[in-house]
């Protein structure tokens, strides 16, 4: 009996429809590995249904919640607080417990940084990010509240991205002129080159792009297949590339953090890059 793994804390990830997530695994591992009782767990909660849930979570109470789409803003004001890093987004993918009242974070912001913090870059590195959704909306707060301030922004619609550019100051291009000026820092967090119908393309031609100074990064937040087009591309023309299992891996873990003040095991990175494999 002294083998059984025992779970006592409930945690979970709520959206609308769930698709297959590989947060349980990464969790899950971390859960056991470390013999904390927790169990991580899928839940499907339709977006009318959503207030009475959070309602559920307060009286359980779940120990913390990954939240995914629709519900990371809808979430927002069932909660007591938000994070600087949420109301900087304008959205929550994790709830938390603090001091007995519910928290929203965004650890998409924590997770996308994480590669970046230990290069120590220049503030002043210009940087082009490509792509205006939410991952976009995270990485452009990391990087606003990291001080950097010469990024342009592009969409292949030449529209969605401007609201963006204007709540955090960027520079909106043209996407037919995105490779117009140097940038030290490419970052694609559009569905180009992710698997399906858009695999095998790619959002830079990085033979197209002007060299910049002292900097040569490409940063790809899709995660599968772990090496894309945009990113065989970077490589060729001589840059360092940073996949999206980096920024996978690294929300997952500010989010175990969050919930458990212990960062995730070397057996949950493990468990990832087996799966994804």
């Amino acid at each position: 009996m002294s083998a059984v793994f025992m779970p006592q804390d409930v945690y979970g990830v709520i959206g609308w429809p769930l698709a297959q997530s590989l947060s349980p695994l990464i969790h899950n591992t971390g859960f056991q590995t470390l013999g904390l009782p927790g169990v991580y767990l899928l839940r499907e909660v339709a977006p009318e249904n959503l207030s009475r849930f959070m309602d559920a979570v307060r009286v359980l109470p779940m120990r913390g919640l990954s939240v995914t789409i629709p519900h990371k803003v809808a979430v927002m004001p069932l909660l007591d607080g938000v994070t600087r890093e949420a109301e900087a987004v304008g959205a929550v993918n994790t709830v938390f417990w603090k001091d007995g009242a519910l928290w929203g974070d965004n650890t998409d912001v924590a997770g996308f940084m994480a590669p970046l913090k230990p290069l120590n870059l220049p503030t002043e590195t210009p940087i082009l990010l490509l792509g205006a959704g939410g991952a976009a909306r995270a990485v452009a707060a990391g990087l606003t509240l990291a001080g950097f301030r010469h990024i342009r922004i592009a969409t292949p619609s030449n529209a969605s991205h401007r609201p963006l550019a204007e709540r955090f100051g960027l520079e909106p291009v043209d996407w037919e002129a995105r490779h117009d000026a140097p940038a030290g820092l490419v970052i694609n967090t559009t569905p180009l080159g992710m698997r399906g119908k858009h695999e095998g393309e790619r959002p830079c031609d990085f033979s197209r792009l002007p060299p910049a100074d002292g900097c040569a990064l490409a940063y790809d937040i899709v995660y599968n297949p772990l090496r894309t087009a945009f990113v065989a591309d970077a490589e060729a023309h001589g840059r360092r590339c940073i996949t999206g299992v980096e920024m996978f891996f690294g929300q997952g873990n500010a989010q175990f953090l969050r919930w458990t003040g212990r960062e995730l095991p070397a057996a949950s990175r493990a468990a990832l890059d087996a799966a994804l494999r």
